[in-house]
């Protein structure tokens, strides 16, 4: 018999989980990213620098003392690695073995989009076997040939395939800027390299995302992943744990089934606090838009790739999460040059909630983002809807963040 839950109760599983409902969720330092690495299963990376790249904010979000270096050294320590989840992702090293099914379709396919040079992948390998590790840049474009993907050229392409089949791995980064090395000399020497059956990738799947956020349904398991087979599989290990009383299926009013970690069913949830977190566009909280927008009634999208004159809200918007509600956006920028962030469009979409109860937690948290940001200072162009009251409040805080002789506001109304 499936028992019912209420929404607050589901929103409140997931949040607990994303370790979004307590400050050092996962603890402090670099324990902690690997801990919260774990525990996520993966982070996007992200080249977009506007503020802070998603797979450092993501972590800020959640271990409030986070350096941006304690990623790197975790790659470097080869505790942590890249390849792709549903994107191109850092993964817990121990879970490496769920990504050889992948690089074995990468190297046994013909038409793949890194289309390379079987000659040029033969070289790089031999040079990085010879030489050590290298980066793009360090192997010259003799043809001078633009490539076929994002006009790369040829080495670069042949890296890329390389790497995606597993040959090569990336053992280090300066910012974006990657080191390749051969695969084997990456690897710990206790790895398991044992590729996973269908059945047993589909059970990391299922096992990934109910960890991460306490309930999931068969859609969110399988996102991107084509094929009746995992989906067969994936409901096969669903039913065997609901057999083995891992999990329950619930539902609540209104919405589809849900399954539940069983022994967060009837945990007390720790009490909701009323804090703010400012969510990546790429936070895993929030990267499945059909789960947000259906069960905590937030539609969102980025826009960073929709032409200029199509945004509703901004190029690259925050979520605004509070408590565990999602009261608005914020669209940001990090102006490094001068140290300024500019939040340049601040959108209320939940009016229903006073804005005295949460514009204090909302300035403490911008003031600790632009820190993290490199920025000590703070401006405030647009309010929508045009709040006066609450743009001059949140003015006179951020004043306090670092006296400026202009004007930080410049209110107008929403488009």
């Amino acid at each position: 018999m499936q028992r019912n839950l209420t929404l607050q109760q589901l929103k409140n599983i997931t949040l607990e989980s994303q370790g979004l409902l307590r400050r050092s969720a996962f603890g402090k330092g670099k324990k902690a990213v690997l801990k919260a690495l774990d525990h996520l299963g993966y982070l996007q990376i992200d080249t977009l620098s506007i503020v802070e790249r998603a797979h450092h904010h993501t972590l800020w979000t959640r271990i409030p003392d986070y350096k941006t270096s304690y990623l790197d050294e975790l790659v470097k320590e080869h505790q942590v690695f890249e390849y792709w989840f549903h994107a191109a992702s850092y993964l817990p090293m121990k879970d490496f073995r769920f990504v050889l099914p992948r690089m074995l379709e990468v190297k046994q396919s013909e038409s793949h989009y890194y289309n390379a040079d079987p000659k040029m992948m033969q070289y790089i390998i031999d040079a990085i076997r010879a030489e050590g590790p290298k980066r793009a840049r360090d192997f010259e474009n003799e043809t001078k040939k633009l490539g076929s993907w994002w006009n790369w050229k040829p080495a670069k392409i042949a890296l890329e395939r390389l790497f995606l089949q597993g040959d090569l791995m990336i053992s280090e980064r300066d910012g974006m800027q990657k080191t390749y090395d051969i695969a084997e000399r990456v690897l710990p020497n206790d790895i398991d390299l044992t590729r996973p059956s269908s059945l047993e990738f589909a059970e990391y799947l299922v096992k990934t995302y109910l960890r991460a956020y306490g309930w999931t349904t068969v859609k969110q398991i399988t996102h991107l992943k084509a094929g009746e087979a995992i989906r067969k599989n994936v409901n096969d290990v669903l039913r065997a744990l609901i057999e083995e009383d891992v999990i329950e299926k619930v539902t609540i009013e209104g919405y589809p089934s849900v399954y539940v970690l069983r022994d967060l069913v009837d945990r007390r949830i720790a009490k909701i606090r009323a804090e703010i977190n400012l969510l990546s566009p790429f936070d895993n909280a929030i990267i499945h838009r059909d789960r947000v927008q259906q069960f905590f009634n937030f539609d969102y999208r980025i826009e960073c790739y929709t032409p200029k004159e199509k945004r509703q809200y901004g190029y690259f918007c925050l979520p605004v999460l509070f408590g565990n509600t999602f009261i608005g956006r914020v669209d940001c920028k990090a102006h490094r040059k001068n140290r300024q962030l500019e939040l340049i469009h601040l959108h209320i979409e939940k009016q229903s909630i006073d804005f005295a109860l949460w514009v204090e937690p909302f300035a403490e948290i911008i003031k600790k983002f632009a820190t993290f940001n490199g920025c000590d200072s703070i401006k405030l162009t647009q309010v929508s809807p045009l709040n006066n009251s609450l743009a001059l409040l949140l003015n006179n805080i951020f004043c306090q963040y670092k006296a400026i002789s202009a004007p930080i506001v410049a209110l107008s109304s929403s488009s």
